[in-house]
């Protein structure tokens, strides 16, 4: 096909872009992904999550460079080579973001992305089951749903939260996101809903839709500072594909910017000492790298009711089946079916703190605690002040990117995150947890001082996955800009980002559900038609957080 546009990436934002720019049968679209098929069912099963974010076939397989503030730890960072991108590998926990997320990234330059702004967008792409009616979608492509709560220890969590003062949210996703309440999943019939589900496979067939899997995108072809394609490398064999309109990138926070820098555009001096043609000099381009970290603070459960009964290979056969073959039971479930949000202490706007509850004491790669039963909270600070870069460690495009967070290099986080420690042991303090605890298993009792804690930080800290920022958007006058407001890269013609890399500052929780956004007005800017009508309707934020932490 002869295409109008070309996007680089079927994941949460390629997936919106692919639909929504080929709903005209006049424009010509062809969407470009490194990874092949969804289909099996560790993707489509919820439950297993652990297993796709852990598998080459589905997974880049990017770590961090060795992190300095860690000790030398490198850190794992999985993002999606499969079609749906990382919506198809990641824990499905669906997270606009606070109101006050977007106000930020107004102020940063983003003009037009304001609360009211991108309020519209988010109701477009839902279809959520609950929630609160003047402010969720309820006929979008993208279902998003809560657990059964099939297990005590959510309603236990949720009680605590509230015996502690903070109050629960009825919809964290509407009105009020401050305190504990119900987690939304992208889980729709017992299955994971990712973007490839919600917004690719309805629309496979739409003749001016081409979708080429297996092409690993190497650069943006260019004529002078105008995109005319792309080169890509397929079967082996390096192809070229050219564009009448625009090329978008939506290949990750990761990929995007390596992508732009293996192009030409980027710091430079760093292209130049790669021996890299520079087209366009942009020093935002791999920089402002933020993302979420947290720990695991667990809790042994001296009543038999987690999912470490269920941690056998009987049990897991049981329950692969029961999903297998009809679409029940706790296979349809990520397990994160209770949440907090929470300010780290009075002065602090809005919330600053998520927790993800889990009836289980367990990591991400799939290993259980050795205690047995046990129940977890993953806890960090939402808006960490450090920031990395991701560059190229070499012109050859078949070369990783180098990611350095950059961990912990702020002194904020560590008192930050000393404080996270702290408040979920006062969560897991209260009544509610009677009669289910016991000993504490990680950190342990025994890990009490500041520089015990700052041990264990250093030690056990792990990325949520959520990297952001490389491709910050802003105004076109700022020099650390790398789109503008429309999402079009600063500096050339027809070439625009959209994806999670071009968000100012990380919003407060899960990326997946305002990458998604992202995709949805992108689509707007890119085919001129306007944006929706702003919904002028305020979230709640605490009327004494200038004086009161709860």
């Amino acid at each position: 096909m002869n295409a109008d546009f070309i996007i680089v990436g079927a994941g949460s934002a390629g997936c919106v872009l692919a639909n929504r720019l080929s709903e005209n049968p006049a424009n010509r679209v062809v969407l470009l992904e490194f990874g092949g098929s969804d289909m099996g069912p560790f993707i489509q099963m919820p439950a297993a999550l652990s297993y796709p974010m852990n598998m080459s076939l589905y997974d880049w397989g990017y770590e961090s460079v060795p992190e300095q503030h860690l000790g030398g730890r490198t850190l794992a960072l999985p993002r999606g080579k499969v079609m749906g991108g990382s919506s198809s590998i990641n824990g499905m926990v669906y997270v606009r973001g606070h109101a006050c997320d977007f106000e930020s990234w107004q102020e940063f330059g983003a003009s037009g992305w304001a609360y009211h702004d991108v309020l519209p967008y988010f109701q477009r792409m839902e279809a959520a089951s609950d929630g609160d009616d003047d402010w969720r979608g309820r006929s979008g492509p993208l279902h998003v749903s809560r657990g059964t709560k099939w297990n005590p220890l959510y309603d236990a969590f949720v009680k605590a939260g509230a015996q502690a003062g903070y109050g629960k949210t009825q919809d964290y996703n509407g009105f009020r996101q401050e305190g504990f309440g119900d987690m939304e999943m992208t889980v729709h019939n017992g299955r994971r809903w990712s973007a490839a589900n919600a917004y690719l496979k309805p629309v496979l067939s739409r003749p001016n839709l081409q979708v080429i899997s297996g092409a690993n995108v190497r650069r943006v072809l260019m004529e002078g500072r105008k995109a005319i394609g792309v080169e890509y490398l397929r079967k082996g064999k390096v192809d070229q594909l050219y564009c009448s309109q625009e090329v978008i990138l939506s290949a990750s926070s990761i990929n995007s910017p390596k992508i732009l820098m293996q192009s030409g555009i980027g710091d430079a001096d760093h292209l130049r000492g790669l021996g890299i043609d520079v087209v366009a000099d942009r020093k935002g381009v791999g920089q402002n790298l933020q993302d979420h970290l947290e720990l695991y603070i667990q809790q042994a459960c001296v009543q038999p009711i987690t999912l470490y009964k269920h941690w056998n290979l009987a049990s897991k056969a049981m329950i692969g089946a029961q999903w297998l073959f009809a679409k029940k039971g706790l296979g349809t479930t990520n397990h994160f079916e209770a949440c907090g949000f929470i300010r780290s202490k009075a002065g602090v706007k809005y919330p600053d703190i998520q927790f993800h509850f889990l009836p289980f004491a367990v990591r991400y790669d799939g290993q259980a605690a050795a205690e047995g039963h046990g129940y977890q909270a993953h806890v960090g600070p939402m808006r960490s002040k450090s920031r990395g870069s991701v560059t190229l460690q070499s012109p050859d495009p078949n070369d990783k990117p180098l990611v350095h967070f950059n961990y912990m290099s702020h002194e904020n986080d560590w008192a930050d995150f000393r404080q996270c420690i702290r408040l979920t042991r006062e969560i897991f303090g209260q009544k509610a947890f009677d009669p289910f605890r016991g000993k504490e298993i990680q950190p342990g009792s025994a890990v009490q001082s500041d520089d015990e804690l700052d041990a264990f930080i250093a030690e056990h800290v792990e990325s949520a996955y959520h990297p952001c920022g490389t491709c910050k958007m802003g105004d076109a006058n700022d020099p650390a800009a790398v789109v503008d407001p429309e999402c079009r890269v600063i500096g050339v013609e027809g070439l625009r980002v959209a994806d999670s890399s071009i968000f100012p500052q990380i919003t407060n929780g899960n990326l997946n559900g305002p990458s998604i956004m992202v995709g949805e007005k992108a689509s707007d800017h890119i085919l001129g038609k306007g944006m929706l009508s702003p919904i002028p309707q305020d979230a709640w934020v605490h009327p004494a957080w200038q004086t009161q932490q709860r």
